[in-house]
């Protein structure tokens, strides 16, 4: 990708900021605008584990 040095300044310090390399940085928001735009298929998170159950006090 050709990126003028004005941008890729801009993209360098940003992806700094955010302590990500630029590789990083740009599949990041490339991935957040196709998902922005609905051209992205939601991904499949697994479930998160349910809860354990509560301990029941014993009376008496």
């Amino acid at each position: 990708m050709r990126v003028d040095a004005a941008t890729m300044d801009a993209l360098e310090k940003w992806a700094a900021d955010e302590f990500r390399s630029i590789n990083g940085q740009l599949q990041w928001i490339i991935t957040e605008a196709l998902r922005k735009n609905g051209r992205l298929k939601k991904s499949r998170r697994p479930a998160a584990p349910p809860d354990p159950p509560a301990a029941e006090e014993e009376t008496g």
